[in-house]
């Protein structure tokens, strides 16, 4: 298994992996010239403590390729995970990588994200961010209905740019954005895939970018289930 569908019609491919919970463990030993040829029980604690301690070099020998097609909200929120304020980040030495489709080469028909009537969630009463309990069916169908009018006046208005020989890259303007499916790849280390799931599994996280985690998560932990049971925390509990 290496796909797995996310919310309406977006999706998580894991195309390559580089490394396995060995990986993690030799590369800690090396210190002392040692090298384990199989895991072993002593290995799996290891790797707990590594975690456990903050030692995260030895995790960031083994790297994973993701393609992820999402809306472009869940998108602009996973590239976080490679922008950062430390030199390394902002000159791209940080050893993650992120390509993107861009509409300015592409005319691929547009897909977007419509909740259905029953998914549109509330405003939290206790926070400025995130959401709370389903809305009543009446508000939830309106908001579906208006999305959906949105979508098609916008992409009317696209097709008719392109077929007025405007260029791609300004007729994308007339698009709707933020529900709009973007493809992209997403290559991390191990240690960078947890700490995305880590936060992006918190309860306060955005639900959709939520589903996006479990999907990650499900496919790195096929590969590397010591080393992901061990750095993986979903509301403070290890999982």
């Amino acid at each position: 298994m290496n796909r797995l569908e996310v919310l309406d019609k977006g999706y998580v491919i894991l195309h390559d992996v580089m490394g396995s919970d060995l990986t993690v463990v030799n590369s800690a030993r090396v210190s002392y010239d040692k090298k384990s040829e199989s895991l072993t029980e002593g290995d799996r604690r290891l790797i707990a403590f590594l975690a456990r301690e903050g030692h995260t070099s030895p995790f960031r020998h083994s790297t994973l390729q993701f393609e992820v097609y999402s809306p472009l909200m869940v998108a602009r929120q996973h590239f976080k995970y490679i922008v950062g304020s430390s030199i390394a980040e902002a000159t791209g030495d940080n050893m993650d990588a992120w390509n993107e489709s861009s509409r300015r080469y592409v005319t691929e028909e547009p897909t977007f994200y419509l909740p259905q009537p029953d998914e549109w969630r509330s405003a939290p009463e206790s926070s400025k961010q995130g959401s709370g309990d389903i809305v009543p069916y009446v508000i939830g169908k309106a908001a579906w209905l208006r999305l959906m009018d949105q979508i098609d006046s916008d992409y009317a208005n696209y097709k008719w740019a392109l077929e007025h020989g405007i260029c791609a890259e300004q007729a994308r303007l007339f698009l709707p954005a933020y529900g709009m499916y973007v493809r992209y790849y997403w290559t991390a280390s191990l240690q960078s895939v947890a700490h995305f799931v880590n936060q992006r599994l918190a309860d306060d996280a955005q639900v959709e970018i939520q589903a996006y985690a479990r999907a990650v998560l499900e496919l790195a932990r096929e590969h590397f289930p010591a080393s992901i049971d061990a750095l993986v925390t979903e509301a403070g509990v290890r999982k």
